[in-house]
């Protein structure tokens, strides 16, 4: 469910709306960036896709994004292999809220990044969730990320919720082995 609304029971077109206010960050963001576009590309296709702005005003956007999420404007020119494992996840977490969704699904965002790059990009996550007004659910099986970024925690085990509450009570008195 989201918004009230049961996901499962959406139309084709009840879910290209809901494409506009949910939006996905991979755990691998070189695998989820097309190579053969640049990164002005890549950020300003869901903007393109649901038809938001002009050029003009995407070249903004993208602009504007860049900055948001710690990269130089020269980023718009270059190319995903050009880039950090941690620059790319950059270039993603912008794409992802380009077009300004409500929540963001997170899987394992800073797993296959160094552990240095790693607190930098849960510092830029927590900050955009404050300024944006942003919900996030995150996936990860690491415990210190969930700490950091959780307000609730949910934990499933063998693809069942088998325990879920407020993020402080279930990972410092956890009910469930698992």
């Amino acid at each position: 469910h989201f918004d009230g609304r049961d996901l499962l029971a959406m139309s084709a077109r009840d879910l290209k709306t809901l494409r506009r206010q949910v939006q996905f960050v991979h755990q691998d963001p070189f695998a989820s960036l097309n190579p053969r576009m640049s990164v002005q590309a890549l950020i300003s296709e869901p903007l393109d896709i649901h038809g938001i702005g002009s050029v003009a005003s995407r070249q903004q956007r993208v602009s504007d994004l860049l900055s948001l999420v710690g990269l130089d404007q020269s980023a718009a020119s270059k190319y995903p292999h050009e880039f950090s494992g941690g620059q790319r996840q950059r270039i993603c977490i912008a794409r992802a809220i380009a077009i300004e969704p409500k929540l963001l699904v997170l899987d394992e965002p800073v797993s296959a990044l160094d552990v240095s790059i790693q607190a930098q990009i849960l510092n830029l996550v927590n900050d955009l969730k404050a300024r944006l007004g942003l919900t996030y659910v995150l996936i990860s099986h690491d415990l210190s990320v969930v700490k950091y970024l959780c307000d609730q925690v949910a934990v499933m085990y063998l693809g069942k919720f088998v325990e879920q509450g407020p993020a402080e009570i279930v990972l410092n008195n956890p009910l469930h082995p698992y």
